[in-house]
Order: structure tokens, then C-alpha cells, then sequence
């Protein structure tokens, strides 16, 4: 019956969506058919630069510009008109999507262009590792998607993912622990073990593969965004080098504590180091840098922490988070960086270069915007894959309200109280505590990360939720015939497809 289904939307690939373009993802800014159809389809000519392409982008943002195309389909062949080359990857990925129907191209022009500049995914890594191959194909699948960012969350407590010179044992040790599922590892007291153990989980990157992964999301016009997550979810450093961690004036070391010590100097000569090897793999000039969720249980015991509050002039604990987040985001700095935090960083001190990530709702895109900083918006309450997408009794495990792909579509992200000029887009992240598998990471991904797609991509105004899921289920189907593990929309129950997240809600709204 899929099959048929699936059969059925490619029928339909080419009817207009509201009478305005065909089933594409994201859709498109203009489309125009005209008569008859393209049979040569690989006689494709590019031209890049044209003036009568510059005069019409020429009044667009910068951003817009290098990504814009006009792909004309006519009966004797194809034409793409781009002003950079990631503007002709752009038409070529909207070619993709057509040709994947079969049969010959209807006659058209398609004018595009991106609405943000920033359209992310963030894949946990540490908390369940999925290795090089599992990250390529799901950067195949964001070029498809006209996604532009990837950003990779490398460094929790869970698990260690990036090789450090001078640091063999964040790889050695930390990088493998007894339990592949988080919580089976977290209900054993967290511990880790060495790759020879053959109980062992986990795994990191190289260098060698980091660069081969940012190498092949170049070529697909794709920026690789590396976090190494500080002061907080930072366990295991302090696991692997105890020396660094808070120490209270008996003397015992606080390595199982949740944040690194700002108060030792050894933490930061580490985080240099670190950093040091992030920015010779990531050519990307934002790092992130995390900021979010440190609990500071530890410092006000720490005979290091409170020698540095009074070194500093401190009085109240909370301000040695400002202190190491402004002295890494300094480093940076000097390296032609820029830092990028959770929202909490808003209390950080930190300088207008840095970058507000607002996950805690929107309230950190607001404040953050109107303050003069650049802001990614990427709130738990519609971004966070990892939350459910269907009801609990029929999904696997996952966290938080129902986030569905209606849910997940609805959402503008601007809003009157932010200054749109620092908005740079939106981001959909997956946290891996409940998704220990890379068939389980493209279930929650999958076609979520499409509503992320259009709502960073296509105008606004663009925006229908029932011809989106017609075209969502036709790409799914794509996507499915490529090996990739999708959530099944023909079994998507009525309150997911109503887009509420409550039956009261649903049941109040038939009456």
C-alpha cells in the first residue's frame, strides 16, 4: 500500500501547490510553468554572474545573493543562472528533487532564494556516537534540503568525540563508557572504560575524519559548526584529569563534578589546546562554545574558585561562569572567531560578537536581539527532535510535549519584540539520551528537519501545512528508496495530524 501511495504523490510531483509551483522541499520563493516538457534533461548549461541575473538580487542581502538561482526548464534543455557557485548548487539540488520522479521535466522557471541565512541541525554525538558514514549521509540528505549548517555537539559528560593532542586520555578513556543507552550507563554511576574492554561503548573522530567530514559538507556547501560544551556537562574532563577539577581544602578532588573548574589554570590551558585543534579542523568562524546548564555545586567549596572570586572581586559565585566563557571567547577572538552560546550566555558579559543560540523558548532571541547580539533560534518547544513526534503508547522513547510535523511547521520564527537585522535563522537539534542508534537518530530527524527546512527557506507567506505534507510524504518516500529510516506519516495518529499537543485541545477544537 506504501508503494502505491508513494506512486500515487509521484503522479502528482508536478501539480501546483495552491496553484503555485510543484512538490518540492523547501518550496520555492517564485515558480512560473510554461508549456511543454524537457525530455534532455542532463543537457543542463550554468551561467554564473549574468547582469540581468545581478539586477534582479542585486537589492537582496548578501546572504541571499550568494544563494539565489533561476533554474529555467524549457523543452530543449535546461539553464541554471546563479551568481556563485553555491547559488548553482542550490538550483542543482531543486533538480534533484524533480528528476527523482522520473519521466520527462515540465516547462517552468523557478526563482529562489533563501529567507535565513543560518538553517541548521545539531546532532549529539556524545551521548550516543554514530560514527563518519552515518554523518555523511545525513549531510546528503541537508544538501537535499537546501540546509546549510551542521552543527556538531562533540563534548558532553556522556562521552568524549574529538582526538586533542597533549590529551590522549579524553580519547583513551573518556570517549568509551559501560552502557550504550545514556541511562544504562548513568543508573551504573557513569563508568567509563578503555576501547579494549570489551563491554565498552563510544568511539570518537580524528582529525583525519573530522576533515574529511568538513571536506565533503564543503563540497556540498555546507559549514560544519563544532561545540565543545563548557563550564557545564563537562563530567567527563574531569574524569579523565581529576588535577583539573575542584578541589576543597581537605584536599579531595571533586572529579565527578558537572563543571570544569574556573578557578585552576590547567582548565583553561586544556580548553586552549582543545580549541586550538577545533579551529585547525573547522575552517567555520563561529565556534560554539555551550554556556547552558552549569550547576556551580562545586565552586563555593573549591579553594581554587574562591581564590579566583577574590583575586577578581567577586561576590557572588555565579560570576566565574562570565569569566571563563569572556576569557574563551577572547581566545577565539584573537583567532578570528567568533563564540557561539546557549541563551544562558546572556548573563555572561560576553562581547557583541558573540552569538545567542535561544533554546529556553524564545525569551533568549528577544532579549538577545534587542541587545545588539546575533541570534539562532532553536527553542525546545518546537526544534528539539528528540521530543515526540507521535503519541507515547505507539513511539519509542523519546522526552518531552508533542512536537509533530504540524507542531513543528507552525512555528514563525520572528516576533515583534526581536530586531529581525539579528536574527540569522533557526536550527532543529537532536539530543541523543533516548536515541541510541543511527536508524533511531533518522526516525526523530525525519520529516521533522523538512519544516525546519521551509520555515528557514521559503517566504513565509509560502507556508501551507496540508500541501507541506503532501510534499513531505513524497520526499519521505525519496528518501526511504536511499536507506533512510523515516517516521511512517500513514500511521500518525489524529492528534499528531492536528498539530495540538493535548487531546483536550483537540477535542475543544470539534466543538
Amino acid at each position: 500500500m506504501r508503494k502505491l501511495l508513494i506512486s500515487l504523490a509521484c503522479c502528482f510531483v508536478f501539480c501546483a501547490a495552491n496553484g503555485a509551483g510543484p512538490q518540492l522541499i523547501p518550496a520555492p520563493v517564485s515558480y512560473t510553468p510554461m508549456q511543454g516538457s524537457c525530455m534532455n534533461k542532463n543537457n543542463v548549461l550554468v551561467e554564473v554572474a549574468l547582469p540581468g541575473f545581478l539586477k534582479d538580487v542585486l537589492k537582496m542581502p548578501m546572504f541571499m545573493r550568494e544563494e539565489a538561482y533561476r533554474l529555467t526548464i524549457k523543452s530543449s534543455g535546461i539553464k541554471i543562472e546563479a551568481l556563485t557557485q553555491t547559488g548553482v548548487y542550490r538550483a542543482k539540488t531543486t533538480l534533484e528533487q524533480l528528476k527523482a520522479a522520473g519521466g520527462p521535466l515540465p516547462c517552468c522557471v523557478i526563482f529562489d532564494y533563501p529567507r535565513f541565512r543560518h538553517r541548521g541541525m545539531m546532532i549529539d554525538e556524545s551521548r550516543s556516537f554514530k560514527g563518519l558514514e552515518f554523518l555523511k549521509k545525513q549531510v546528503d540528505a541537508m544538501a537535499l534540503l537546501k540546509l546549510n549548517v551542521l552543527h556538531l555537539h562533540l563534548t558532553d559528560a556522556a562521552g568524549w568525540r574529538i582526538e586533542v593532542p597533549g590529551y590522549p586520555v579524553l580519547t583513551d578513556s573518556v570517549a568509551w563508557r559501560i552502557g550504550k543507552s545514556y541511562f544504562d550507563w548513568e543508573k551504573a554511576g557513569y563508568p567509563f572504560a578503555s576501547a579494549r574492554n570489551p563491554q565498552a561503548y563510544g568511539g570518537y573522530y580524528t582529525a583525519g575524519e573530522l576533515k574529511e567530514l568538513v571536506a565533503y559538507a564543503k563540497a556540498r556547501h555546507i559549514t560544519i559548526i563544532p561545540e565543545i560544551e563548557m563550564p557545564g556537562h563537562s563530567m567527563e574532563v574531569n574524569r579523565a584529569y581529576p588535577e583539573l577539577a575542584c578541589v576543597d581544602e581537605s584536599g579531595r578532588q571533586h572529579n565527578f563534578a558537572w563543571d570544569l573548574c574556573p578557578g585552576n589554570e590547567g582548565t583553561f590551558k586544556l580548553i586552549k589546546a582543545v580549541l586550538d585543534q577545533v579551529m585547525d579542523i573547522f575552517p567555520s568562524k563561529f565556534i560554539h562554545i555551550g554556556g547552558d546548564e552549569a550547576v556551580m555545586k562545586d565552586w563555593p567549596v573549591c579553594v581554587n574558585c574562591r581564590r579566583r572570586m577574590q583575586e577578581e572581586g567577586y561576590t557572588d559565585i555565579r560570576q566565574l561562569q562570565g569569566y571563563l566563557m569572556r576569557r574563551v571567547e577572547a581566545y577565539l577572538l584573537e583567532h578570528g572567531r567568533r563564540a557561539i552560546g546557549w541563551d544562558e550566555i546572556l548573563d555572561s558579559g560576553m562581547s557583541k560578537d558573540a552569538v545567542i543560540m535561544s533554546w529556553r523558548g524564545i525569551s533568549g532571541g528577544e532579549k538577545g536581539s534587542a541587545a545588539g547580539y546575533d541570534v539562532i533560534l532553536s527553542p525546545s518547544t518546537h526544534c528539539y527532535l528528540n521530543y515526540y513526534q507521535d503519541l507515547i503508547r505507539k513511539e519509542p522513547a523519546a522526552c518531552g510535549e508533542l512536537v509533530s510535523l504540524r507542531f513543528c511547521y507552525g512555528y514563525e520564527p520572528l516576533t515583534p519584540a526581536m530586531d529581525a537585522d539579528h536574527i540569522l535563522g533557526l536550527q532543529g537539534n537532536l539530543w541523543c539520551e533516548y536515541i541510541p542508534t543511527p536508524e533511531h537518530a533518522e526516525y526523530m530527524l525525519y520529516p521533522r528537519m523538512f519544516a525546519i527546512a521551509e520555515t528557514g527557506w521559503s517566504p513565509a507567506a509560502r507556508k501551507d501545512f496540508f500541501d507541506f505534507r503532501n510534499r513531505a510524504y513524497w520526499l519521505c518516500g525519496i528518501l526511504h528508496d536511499r536507506g533512510y529510516r523515516t517516521f511512517d506519516l500513514d500511521g500518525e495518529s489524529e492528534l499528531a495530524r492536528s498539530g495540538y499537543q493535548r487531546f483536550e485541545q483537540l477535542e475543544a477544537s470539534k466543538k
